[in-house]
C-alpha cells in the first residue's frame, strides 16, 4: 500500500545584516550574543573562556572572546546563546560592503522578493554573494533533472529507491525539479551556488513507500560522511509526507543527529502538523505555506511542530520536459525549499553550523507577526522566513 506522496497541488499554469569579506575574519576570535533568557548566566556559559569584551546595551547582552572549535560547537548548541559570529575587521568603504550584496531584478519567483525583505511587493532578489557556494542540498524526492541549464552543472541525479521505478536514472515526475530549483537553480534559486544532490524516492506519479523515504535518507547521511565539497554544511528538502510514522520520524532524526539540516514539508490537509510525517519531527524544520499577501493557505497544516512559514502559493520554478522547462506549483512542497536554500546559503554566510543552531537562525532572523489567517488558538508560530540582506 502507498504511504506517501509529494505534497504539492495541482498546477496553477505551465509554462540583513551587513557583512565583510570572508579573508577579513579574524581566525579565532568570535562574538557570541546571549539569548534574553539567559543574560545573567555569562560565567555558567563555558566557563573557562577568557572574554576580550563583554556587552551590556540595554537588550544586547554578550561577550566577545577567542574560542576552540569545540567551544564555538559548545555554543551553537546552546539555547544561552542567540548567536555566534567571526569578528571581522571593519571595513569603512560603504560602495565595497554593498559590492558584497547581489540583486535579481525582476526575480521570476515572488517568493524570493518576499524572503529577502521585511515588506510585501518587492519583486527584486537581494543576497549575499556566497550564495550557498560550500554547501551541498539533498532533495529526497521524485529525482533531478540535472540536465537543466539553471542547475549550471551544480545538480546530481544521485541515487534512487523508488521501488516502483527501478530503472528510473531522472526526474520522470517534475516535482523534485521543481523543488531543487526553489533551492539552488541559477535564476528561481535562493542558494544560486549551491550543489544539488537528487535521492529518488518516489515514482512517475509522485508516490512511493515509507520503506524507500527511510533508505533515501540513510544513503544522504551515508553520503554526506564522505562527500568534500560541502565545508560549509549539509541541508535535505523532503516535500513529501502521509499520516504520522514514527519510523521515517526516527530516521529524519537520526539524520539531523549525523548533522544535516531537514527542512519538512507541513503537508497541505489544513489539519495539525502533528498527525503527519515528517512533519511531526521536532528535530526537522516543519514548513508551513504563505501566499502573495502573506496569508497562511487554507490547505497548509499547523500547529506547535511548524516552525516558520515560507511562499509556496503559485511558485515558479524549474521542471522537466527540456534543458529551460519551468512550471508554477502550490503546496507546502513549495515553500520547503525556500528554507532549504535559505539554510545552505545562511551556512555559506556564517559558516558551518549544528542543525539546531541553523534552525535556532532561521527563526531569530525571521520576520515575526507577519502571517495573516493563522489558525486561531493552534499554538503555530508567526514567522516568516528572511534572509536577513535588507533592512
Amino acid at each position: 500500500m502507498r504511504g506517501i506522496s509529494s505534497l504539492a497541488l495541482l498546477p496553477l499554469a505551465l509554462a540583513a545584516p551587513t557583512f565583510h569579506r570572508r579573508d577579513e575574519l579574524v581566525p579565532g576570535k568570535y562574538i557570541v550574543v546571549l539569548s534574553q533568557d539567559f543574560i545573567g548566566a555569562q560565567a555558567a556559559l563555558v566557563p573557562e573562556v577568557e572574554r576580550s569584551q563583554v556587552y551590556d546595551a540595554g537588550s544586547f547582552k554578550g561577550f566577545s572572546a577567542e574560542l576552540s572549535d569545540s567551544q564555538v560547537q559548545e555554543l551553537e548548541n546552546s539555547p544561552q546563546a542567540n548567536g555566534i559570529a567571526h569578528t571581522t575587521i571593519a571595513d569603512p568603504d560603504e560602495a565595497v560592503n554593498q559590492a558584497l550584496f547581489v540583486t535579481q531584478s525582476g526575480a521570476p519567483s515572488w517568493g524570493l522578493g518576499r524572503v529577502s525583505h521585511r515588506q510585501l511587493g518587492n519583486e527584486d532578489y537581494t543576497y549575499y554573494r556566497s550564495a550557498g557556494e560550500g554547501t551541498c542540498a539533498y532533495i529526497v524526492d521524485t529525482g533531478v533533472y540535472a540536465e537543466h541549464v539553471e542547475f549550471e552543472g551544480r545538480a546530481t541525479f544521485l541515487a534512487n529507491f523508488a521501488t516502483n521505478a527501478p530503472d528510473a536514472t531522472t526526474d520522470d515526475n517534475g516535482h523534485g525539479t521543481h523543488v531543487a530549483g526553489t533551492i539552488g537553480s541559477a535564476a528561481y534559486g535562493v542558494a544560486k551556488k549551491t550543489q544539488l544532490y537528487g535521492i529518488k524516492v518516489l515514482d512517475r506519479g509522485g508516490y512511493g513507500y515509507w520503506s524507500d523515504v527511510i533508505a533515501g535518507i540513510d544513503f544522504a547521511v551515508e553520503d554526506s560522511k564522505n562527500r568534500t565539497n560541502c565545508p560549509k554544511g549539509y541541508v535535505a528538502n523532503m516535500s513529501l509526507g502521509g499520516y504520522r510514522n514514527q519510523a521515517l520520524n526516527d530516521a529524519v532524526a537520526a539524520a539531523v543527529d549525523a548533522g544535516i539540516f531537514f527542512a519538512v514539508a507541513a503537508g497541505n490537509d489544513g489539519f495539525n502538523a502533528d498527525g503527519f510525517s515528517p512533519a511531526s519531527e521536532p528535530k526537522a524544520f516543519t514548513v508551513g505555506a504563505t501566499d502573495s499577501i502573506d496569508n497562511q493557505t487554507a490547505w497548509s497544516n499547523y500547529g506547535q511542530l511548524v516552525d516558520a512559514f515560507a511562499p509556496g502559493d503559485t511558485i515558479n520554478s524549474t521542471y522537466i520536459g527540456g534543458a529551460d522547462s519551468w512550471r508554477t506549483l502550490s503546496g507546502t512542497s513549495m515553500a520547503t525549499p525556500h528554507v532549504a536554500g535559505l539554510g545552505a546559503y545562511l551556512l555559506s554566510v556564517y559558516g558551518k553550523a549544528s542543525p539546531s543552531a541553523l534552525g535556532f537562525r532561521i527563526k531569530g532572523l525571521s520576520t515575526k507577526g507577519a502571517v495573516k489567517n493563522t489558525v486561531p488558538n493552534s499554538g503555530t508560530p508567526n514567522y516568516l522566513v528572511f534572509n536577513g540582506a535588507t533592512f
